[in-house]
């Protein structure tokens, strides 16, 4: 804004400065101080009465020009919304490194989905475990737009899981478990729609009763939270974890 208003003056050599997170009355005292050394224009956007304040109080002291970006249009936007404003200073700052965040977070929860790469379990918030069908990958999804980096490991009794879900911290891990019969329907749909028989052992009650058998034995072993998932969102579900 201020290079666009210096640009009608043919001003392109003026020399600006920009000052930023300035929370603290003896910063605007000392920053006024300097600007008195090379006289010009203060431009600011503090949201702080007090400390708008102190900016005028000091400008003052030395004749200088000071204009407050902020005050008109946070008073235009206080008719329209019709609630007064927040007064937090630094919120765009927040709200961009939240999003920075969440963005870290699920690309984490992408790399290392399914166990794909087991040095994701170190660096994980949290590391989900269970067999499959019970919504690892959806939870681990959901926790990353809560900017907590989840990573999961399928629990397959062939496959024994990576030594490292054995040394972090157990309240880092969550095992997630599921009523036979729920995962029996899953299952079935799931073969139904990759257009495979329903009746694979995937599907079947005995290979799960297998499966669901050696993931408690896992779970045990770890001493992790366990979650029964069936008939639960994934909501639900998250919000257990992050109790």
């Amino acid at each position: 804004m201020v290079r666009a208003a210096s640009s009608q003056f043919n001003a392109g050599t003026i020399d600006i400065r920009k000052i930023p997170f300035v929370h603290d009355p003896a910063e605007i005292t000392q920053i006024v101080k300097e600007i008195n050394a090379f006289p010009g224009v203060i431009v600011y956007t503090l949201v702080l009465p007090e400390l708008q304040e102190v900016m005028e109080k000091e400008a003052a002291k030395y004749n200088l020009t000071t204009v407050d970006i902020m005050t008109p249009l946070l008073n235009a936007l206080t008719k329209i919304e019709g609630k007064q404003p927040k007064g937090e200073p630094g919120l765009v700052r927040k709200i961009s490194e939240e999003y920075f965040y969440k963005m870290e977070a699920i690309e984490f929860a992408v790399k290392y989905d399914d166990g794909r790469d087991p040095r994701g379990i170190t660096r994980a918030d949290i590391v989900v475990i269970g067999v499959s069908r019970t919504s690892k990958t959806p939870l681990c999804m959901y926790l990353a737009h809560k900017c907590i980096k989840a990573a999961n490991i399928p629990l397959v009794p062939e496959i024994a899981p990576p030594e490292e879900v054995f040394q972090i911290p157990r309240y880092r891990v969550v095992g997630l478990t599921i009523q036979p019969q729920k995962l029996v329907e899953f299952r079935t749909e799931r073969l139904k729609t990759l257009g495979l028989a329903p009746n694979a052992d995937y599907a079947k009650m005995e290979r799960i009763l297998k499966e669901l058998f050696y993931a408690e034995e896992v779970m045990r072993r770890i001493g992790c939270f366990v979650i029964d998932v069936t008939n639960k969102a994934v909501e639900e579900t998250a919000s257990r974890v992050l109790e």
